[in-house]
């Protein structure tokens, strides 16, 4: 784990540079970020960097799983998105690269 932090100058804090940030434009449109610090939009496809257990599902997701299309929430967290077998799977944005 590395200790690397970036200085956010919208809301003049440091974050830690893992970390997914959202971060609220002037015009009200919310940005997501992946976990490298990516930004995220609709129809973009990512690559999962952890090993998930789907609750409900009783699947695990691998690192490295490809989740194309995306959709984004209006939270500044989570993605949705369609994976084979699983319907109405949201990921938290921390858990996804972009690729």
């Amino acid at each position: 784990m590395s200790d690397e932090y970036t200085y956010d100058e919208a809301t003049g804090e440091w974050v830690a540079g893992g970390a997914a940030t959202a971060v609220a434009a002037d015009d009200g449109v919310v940005v997501v970020r992946d976990s490298v610090g990516n930004v995220l939009a609709d129809g973009d496809q990512v690559t999962l960097i952890k090993d998930l257990t789907v609750k409900g599902a009783g699947q695990t997701l691998k690192r490295g799983t490809l989740i194309k299309s995306i959709r984004l929430t209006g939270d500044a967290q989570e993605i949705d998105c369609r994976y084979e077998g699983i319907k109405g799977l949201v990921l938290r944005a921390e858990f996804v690269r972009k690729r």
